[in-house]
């Protein structure tokens, strides 16, 4: 089984830049993707043999979540309960015969900091609701999770410390979810492997040099260890300012 998550930062730019040539070549089982930027009715996205779900933000023009699957889920949720994360469109859940998978868009809590509290509450509430599906059954917990989790997964970890998405609240959310139940499936292939980054800035020659943030995870239920195959990050695959993601795993 493959999976993709990909941020397309507006999933409509990134189809004229080329989304729909890697969706097909990449041919993967469940593709998600975040920040999408629309509203229903704005886009018609001729999938064959996909499922479509999405979950769009009420602002328009800003965040948004999709998940295209070839099964399709025996249920499907949207959110976490709380009215500002639907209002966003950050959260979509699919339930299969033997795991959910969540398809997530964190907020950021902003260069200044000023919706950190905000951010660190929602990391509180998904946490609770991670490991209510965990206790059901395996979860597969993907996404643009806005947040580099150790100083490897940033080229300037010095100049950004305290920064946003590189916190020390925000880091410790993280690592509270992979000492408790989650792997970081990245890490569990390559876990000492640097320059391994998933968001680059749009200013000049950044990604070219590849002076990045790894802040895009497949995150899976502890449980699910024996069935990973590979997991790896299409760098190379441009159309967003954030690259694609993989993750294979055995059928159970």
């Amino acid at each position: 089984m493959k999976l993709v998550s990909w941020n397309v930062n507006g999933l409509r730019a990134c189809i004229r830049k080329g989304f729909l040539n890697y969706f097909h070549r990449i041919d993967a089982d469940i593709f998600c993707v975040q920040e999408i930027k629309l509203q229903a009715g704005q886009l018609d996205l001729p999938l064959e043999g996909y499922y479509q779900y999405w979950n769009y933000a009420v602002r328009k023009g800003y965040s948004g979540t999709a998940v295209f699957t070839k099964q399709k889920p025996l249920t499907v949720s949207y959110g976490v309960g709380d009215a500002n994360t639907e209002e966003e469109g950050r959260i979509i859940t699919l339930e299969y015969e033997n795991f959910y998978l969540v398809n997530v868009y964190t907020p950021n809590a902003k260069r200044d900091l000023s919706r950190l509290d905000y951010r660190l509450q929602w990391e509180d509430q998904l946490y609770a609701y991670l490991v209510e599906l965990d206790e059901k059954k395996p979860v597969i917990y993907c996404g643009d999770l806005n947040v580099a989790h150790q100083e490897i997964d940033i080229r300037n970890d010095k100049s950004n410390n305290g920064n946003s998405g590189f916190t020390l609240e925000e880091r410790a959310k993280m690592s509270r979810l992979l000492d408790d139940r989650f792997i970081d499936t990245l890490r569990y292939f390559q876990p000492n492997t640097e320059g391994l980054y998933t968001w680059w800035s749009y200013m000049k020659t950044v990604r070219e040099r590849n002076i990045g943030w790894r802040i895009d995870y497949f995150l899976v239920s502890n449980r699910l260890k024996e069935q990973l195959i590979h997991a790896e990050i299409d760098s190379e695959v441009y159309g967003s300012d954030h690259c694609p993601i993989q993750l294979e795993l055995k059928q159970a």
